[in-house]
């Protein structure tokens, strides 16, 4: 895979700019480095004197709405009932891939 500096100069911009990124999603050990880094930036910011707009933030209102039909809810609800339901989903996923053909067969 070439880098950045082996480019051609008629390479497009874009390939140039996102040439780092697809190299760091296409590893491994990237997602985790990225829950990893997320948690601990929000670890700190909790616990430090921003605590109150790290909170405005949990409790800040987000809403959908299509049509008539609405839907209203907090970050923090979000969270809690949307994305730790996906979450717990993948790692099901991965789980039952690992049993199967993985590792754990």
């Amino acid at each position: 895979m070439a880098t950045t500096k082996n480019l051609p100069l008629n390479t497009p911009v874009i390939a140039r700019v996102l040439g780092p990124f697809e190299r760091f999603v296409a590893r491994e050990s990237s997602s985790g480095i990225v829950l990893l880094t997320c948690a601990l930036v929000a670890l700190a910011w909790a616990n430090s004197p921003w605590t109150a707009s790290y909170e405005a933030i949990q409790h800040a209102p987000l809403s959908l709405a299509v049509g008539s039909w609405r839907a209203e809810m907090s970050v923090l609800h979000l969270i809690n009932d949307g994305l730790m339901a996906v979450f717990f989903f993948v790692v099901g996923l991965e789980i039952k891939r690992e049993t199967l053909v993985g590792e754990m067969a």
